[in-house]
């Protein structure tokens, strides 16, 4: 159940939810918490232990803040942009320099094509949360009252339509970044057939 996992009320966490409040559209913003309570549910189904769920959340809050057009970079891929978000915000927090790192290093890492948990646990958990949100994969891995709880909190709005315009866009202006290869792969098909997308 969503009560059961906790909201993260540090300086760090309250502002990632304001910054993502105002500048996400609602559609994106439900795909931000969703991505967060995924990572976070898988993080339980895989036994996963000493987790930093204040990163988590910001990171996940943050993933794809650099495809709305205030943070949109113009050199910069969109999760790279955002991870510079993730430390400027985390900076104003009072996290010290080493954990602003591993801020940017998740938002940047989510887009990887796989994370090894061993390697970086909360860059693996949004790698699959987003994965699932986006592209349906392990639909299944998750419980289903879960999910559909989840989806009620956070409807999916118009995420397909406005995700693939904004990955579409970014990846033919920076043709050299993780949004070409998303886009190439089919991202537009993916989220329309998405399993969620039956889920409300």
């Amino acid at each position: 159940m969503l009560t059961d996992i906790p909201v993260p009320d540090t300086a760090a966490a309250r502002a990632a939810r304001d910054i993502a409040a105002e500048y996400h559209t609602p559609s994106l913003l439900n795909h931000v918490h969703r991505s967060w309570l995924w990572a976070e549910g898988f993080a339980i189904i895989e036994g996963m232990h000493g987790i930093d769920h204040e990163l988590l959340y910001v990171s996940a809050l943050l993933h794809d803040i650099g495809i709305v057009p205030a943070f949109d970079n113009v050199a910069l891929a969109y999760e790279d942009a955002g991870g510079h978000v993730a430390k400027a915000l985390t900076a104003g927090a009072g996290w010290p320099p080493e954990r602003r790192i591993r801020a940017h290093e998740v938002v940047v890492r989510h887009n990887w094509p796989e994370v090894d948990p061993a390697f970086d646990p909360e860059g693996h958990l949004l790698e699959v949360a987003t994965a699932l949100d986006i592209s349906g994969v392990r639909p299944d891995a998750l419980p289903l009252d879960f999910r559909r709880e989840v989806i009620a909190a956070y409807p999916r709005l118009e995420l397909a339509a406005e995700f693939t315009a904004c990955v579409t866009d970014q990846a033919a202006r920076k043709p050299d970044t993780a949004a070409r290869r998303i886009v190439d792969r089919g991202v537009a098909r993916k989220l329309a057939e998405n399993p969620l997308e039956a889920l409300g």
